[in-house]
């Protein structure tokens, strides 16, 4: 005789929620996940930030530049950069790299207003970005038909209390999605986490090595601000006209760091990487050839000619693009104890790992060899920045 026994079907998130034994944050982390995906983000398996230098620990250039003016991007902290365009004040920003930061981290990105004015025009722009490359979001699914959830979670630090806005824009400037978010109290670290979807198909977005996603924070004009929040909306928009305006005071300021753009609906704990393995991700984008007692050598040279000297960089990392060269002053080469000028210099050639170089020299012979170096107090800049 068969005997068939059937039971009613129960839903096990909701049984485990029931029980006694509360299962903790990361628990009900879990429970809420509804994909793999997000289950295995959420247990720390594989890379998680799309964030390089999120906690604004490499600074190659500097740790501070003073009185920004007007149309010039300023990068202090790699990866970051602040921007002033105005119209008619003559307000300048501070930007620095401090050690202030909540715990578990050391640096943040600060930036300050100099001076003040009554009100905005309608394009003005005081703000701090982070750019993304396009490759770096393809398991996001911009600009397709399956998008994913993506969470931006960062800690921010305000001189004034209030709401102020996280933008999200594409490479074109042509769509945004803009999130508000409170400052609860003035020169107080906050937690914030900011969760939404990747666009769809409706706009253009990079995929290859050129601008993916552009985050802003900051104080923008009228012709930058929009009502509509929380949803991606075609055009160039990135606050409200409710957020904050740091221009009205002089001193103002706005400080980030720890900042984590991760796929799923879930802020994790910050994902930190060895100094090290951050450098090279920011050496991707900026490399400058350093300096370590007196002058040092960088790369080995000849002389194709008694007044021409030609030698070869190759880059630690392979760069986004084929960089610029640049460099506060004149090279020298070591010849035979003897270190000569090298001037005229420009470039004979570049791919994304190598850059050939030629100069003039003069008291030097024909094909020797040389060690190309430079001063104590100058640098050899190349730069790939998005």
């Amino acid at each position: 005789m068969t005997v068939n026994v059937s039971k009613p079907a129960i839903n096990v998130r909701e049984k485990l929620a029931e029980l006694d034994k509360p299962t903790g944050i990361a628990g009900e982390a879990m429970l809420r996940a509804e994909t793999p995906q997000e289950q295995f983000n959420l247990i720390g398996a594989g890379r998680r930030n799309l964030i390089i230098n999120g906690a604004m620990q490499v600074a190659q250039r500097g740790t501070s530049v003073t009185s920004q003016q007007e149309g010039t991007d300023t990068f202090v902290v790699d990866r970051w950069f602040s921007r002033v365009s105005l119209t008619s004040a003559t307000v300048t920003m501070d930007v620095s790299q401090e050690v202030d930061a909540p715990e578990g981290f050391r640096y943040s990105f600060k930036t300050e207003i100099n001076g003040s004015q009554s009100s905005l025009s309608s394009g003005d722009q005081f703000k701090t970005e982070h750019r993304i490359e396009g490759q770096n979001l393809i398991g996001a699914g911009f600009g397709t038909s399956t998008p994913k959830y993506i969470t931006l979670s960062f800690w921010f630090k305000s001189s004034v209390a209030g709401k102020t806005c996280v933008a999200f824009v594409n490479n074109g400037n042509d769509m945004s999605y803009v999130a508000p978010f409170n400052v609860n109290s003035a020169a107080t670290w906050e937690y914030k986490t900011v969760t939404l979807i990747a666009p769809d198909n409706t706009a253009t977005w990079v995929t290859d090595n050129g601008i993916g996603l552009r985050i802003r924070f900051g104080t923008f004009g009228s012709s930058l601000q929009t009502s509509t929040t929380g949803k991606w909306i075609s055009g160039q928009y990135m606050s409200t006209s409710d957020s904050i305006d740091y221009t009205k005071a002089d001193g103002s300021y706005w400080q980030i760091t720890g900042v984590q753009l991760e796929l799923g609906k879930v802020a994790t704990p910050f994902e930190h990487r060895s100094f090290g393995e951050e450098l090279a991700l920011c050496q991707r984008y900026y490399y400058k050839g350093g300096v370590i007692g007196g002058r040092t050598g960088v790369s080995a040279g000849y002389t194709s000619s008694s007044t021409s000297v030609r030698w070869t960089f190759v880059t630690p990392s392979n760069m986004r693009a084929t960089p610029t060269y640049s460099a506060g002053s004149n090279p020298y080469a070591a010849d035979n104890g003897t270190n000569r000028e090298v001037s005229s210099v420009s470039v004979l050639g570049a791919t994304q790992n190598t850059i050939s170089m030629i100069g003039t020299i003069a008291g030097s012979g024909s094909h020797r060899s040389l060690t190309i170096n430079y001063g104590s107090s100058q640098n050899f800049k190349l730069d790939a920045e998005l």
